[in-house]
Formats: structure tokens, C-alpha cells, sequence
């Protein structure tokens, strides 16, 4: 193999796979990222088995081939080579020769044959999506996706697609967060679950501008964005029943502005229990207050003007849980929907249920 290209030709592709190739892994070849040089494309592809990431760039070619390099060492590299300079990479015996300018590097390499790709991921169905409003949908929705539980179908994202509709929910058993977006065309109905890595990964590589073609197949998902290829293995499992758990039609409604209530909560979880994060809300008429206290029997309290007729209640939540939540609704006025003091609150803004978060209740 035997190919020209600018710096910013090369890195560009390589920074957009690099982020899956673990610093540790258990096959050496993992470390790698495999080189295919065709019709004067090269092809980068990266990948830790669960999660895979194909870039394409045009490049001078004078020979073809396939190669795997050590793809954290090849990203150093042509970082640390100045702006402009055209980058040769070429074969020679088992390694791999960088040369840009007066700089020379000599790369350990390993055969392309031992490196593990997704070919076919058999597709039951493909969607056209705007990326950004697909990307929007896990904007809203990530944050609320499980770390190593247990319970490994938490681990990830659920993609539901319904006739007209594309729905993403994320929850870790303390609070749930779903968004969906209409579809162009009508879809089969089906549930996937796409793992942690996979949706910040996919989170990282979308854009704003232009469609992304979703490929839903039995065990992988496949995205195509622009020139780069996204593929991830799909949790094996079961996602809960999620409907049961979003309050249908709360009783008592709190009208709120977003910004204020956001910046009062910030607030008063300085003097939470760092561990349990743990605040309470007492809501009376167009009156909402916030109190926090920690094991050195310290206070807070702060009181936010609300539209509020209801009862009075009182109820305690995560703060972090209701920050997240505050932070992803667009617009200045929030509406939380609250039951009693010992229910789920519905949080969304008013008006709109295309993005609803769900926080559960905790004992203080």
C-alpha cells in the first residue's frame, strides 16, 4: 500500500474513529485501526467489538492494500505535524512508514485478516431521518441511560419505532427520560435497545445538516453520516414497560419560570448531602419552596414564585435528577406535574409532550 494525502485529509477521518479504540483491550489488534486503500479512497475503520466506526477520505493512491496501525499513535502523529504538509503512508515489509516533510516515522503493524469488521448487519428496516432532529432525540434523552447496572438492558437506549414515529427512552430506575420525533414515511413497529457507548458515540459524530440513513437489523444498528459509517451491537434484553411508570394526568400542576427554578435548585443542593443529593419541594398557592440539608446540620431554603391552585404538598427528589431535566426542556416556562408526596413528577413544557422527563420520589 502506498498513499498521498494532506494532514487534515488524514486526521480528519482518523479523529472520527479514534474514540473507539480502547486504550486497553484483550486482542492487541484492537489497538489498530485497519487502513483500505481502493480507488483512490482510503477507507479508516475502528472498533472495540460492541461499537464500529468506518471514515472515509479521497487520497492520492500509487498502491492498493490493507493494513491495521496503532491508531492512538497514528492520531499523535499527524497532529503533531504542522498544517498543509502532504503525508505519505507506505508499506514496507511489516510496517508502516510515515513520511510529512522532514519527518519520518516507522509503525509496527498487524494483518488486516485479523481484524474484526461487521459486514452485513441483515436490516428489517431502514429510516431517512434530518440528522438533526434525530440528534436531537438523544440530546434529550442520553443522560438519563444507566452506568453498569445490573440490570444490563439499563445499560443503553431504547429506538422505538411506531407507524409515524420515532421514540428514544432512557432510564435508570430513579427517573426516565423519552423524546420522539415524527417520521417522514411510515416504519415498522419494533423496539431496540443501543448500547451507552454506542449512543455517545453516535451522539458525537452527528451533525445538524443533511439526512442519516438508520439501518435496525436482529443484533446491530447501522447509521451512515455523510462519509462516515457508524455500527453497534444491540443489547440482548428486554426494556421495562415504560408507559407504566409516566404519570397519565397529574392532579396537582406547578407552572413555573425554567431559568429561575433552575438556578434556585442549583443553589440550594450546595448544602445537599453530597452522597444522596437529596432535596425537598413544599408547593402551596403560586408558592413553591426548597429546602436541602446535609449531615453537618447545615440548611437551605429558597422560594421560587410559581402558578400553583392546588393543595399544599411536599415531596423530596435527587436534585441532579430535576437539573438534568430543567436543563434539557427548551422554552422559559417548565410544568411539573405532581400527584401526591409520594409519586412520580412529570416534568415537560407546556404545551409539549414530544419531550417528557420523569423523576421518582425519595424518602428525607
Amino acid at each position: 500500500m502506498k498513499l498521498t494525502a494532506t494532514r487534515a485529509d488524514l486526521l480528519a477521518p482518523l479523529q472520527s474513529v479514534i474514540g473507539v479504540v480502547e486504550r486497553r483491550q484483550t486482542m492487541p489488534v484492537l489497538a489498530n485501526v485497519l487502513l483500505s486503500a481502493r480507488d483512490n479512497r482510503l477507507a479508516i475503520t475502528g472498533t472495540d467489538l460492541e461499537v464500529e466506526l468506518v471514515a472515509a477520505t479521497k487520497v492520492g493512491l500509487e498502491q492498493p492494500g490493507d493494513i491495521t496501525v496503532p491508531g492512538r499513535k497514528l492520531v499523535d502523529i499527524l497532529r503533531a505535524l504542522p498544517d498543509g504538509v502532504n503525508v505519505t503512508l507506505s508499506t514496507e515489509g511489516e510496517r508502516v512508514i510515515v513520511r510529512a516533510g522532514r519527518s519520518r516515522f516507522s509503525l509496527q503493524t498487524l494483518p488486516a485478516a485479523e481484524f474484526p469488521v461487521v459486514e452485513e448487519i441483515n436490516a428489517s428496516q431502514t429510516l431517512s431521518l434530518p440528522q438533526g432532529e434525530f440528534r436531537r432525540l438523544i440530546d434529550k434523552t442520553h443522560f438519563s441511560m444507566a452506568q453498569q447496572d445490573v440490570r444490563y438492558y439499563l445499560n443503553g437506549l431504547l429506538l422505538e419505532t411506531q407507524e409515524n414515529a420515532l421514540r428514544a427512552v432512557a432510564t435508570d430506575g430513579h427517573r426516565l427520560a423519552l423524546c420522539e420525533m415524527a417520521l417522514p414515511s411510515p416504519a415498522k413497529g419494533g423496539q431496540v435497545i443501543v448500547p451507552r457507548k454506542g449512543v455517545l458515540e453516535l451522539q458525537r459524530i452527528l451533525g445538524t445538516e443533511g439526512n442519516v440513513e438508520l439501518a435496525i437489523g436482529s443484533n446491530h444498528v447501522r447509521a451512515q453520516i455523510g462519509d462516515i459509517r457508524f455500527t453497534s451491537k444491540l443489547i440482548d434484553g428486554r426494556f421495562p414497560e415504560y408507559g407504566r411508570v409516566i404519570p397519565a394526568s397529574p392532579g396537582r400542576i406547578v407552572l413555573a419560570d425554567r431559568e429561575l427554578l433552575r438556578q434556585a435548585l442549583q443553589r440550594t443542593a450546595i448544602l445537599s448531602n453530597e452522597k444522596y443529593r437529596g432535596i425537598r419541594l413544599a408547593v402551596r398557592t403560586d408558592l413553591l419552596t426548597i429546602q436541602a440539608h446535609n449531615p453537618e446540620q447545615e440548611e437551605a431554603e429558597d422560594q421560587v414564585e410559581v402558578v400553583y391552585a392546588g393543595d399544599e404538598v411536599e415531596i423530596g427528589f435527587n436534585v441532579n435528577y430535576l437539573l438534568d431535566a430543567l436543563s434539557a426542556i427548551e422554552g422559559d416556562k417548565v410544568e411539573i406535574g405532581l400527584t401526591d408526596g409520594n409519586s412520580s413528577c412529570l416534568i415537560h413544557a407546556p404545551g409539549l409532550t414530544q419531550t417528557r422527563y420523569v423523576v421518582m420520589p425519595m424518602r428525607l
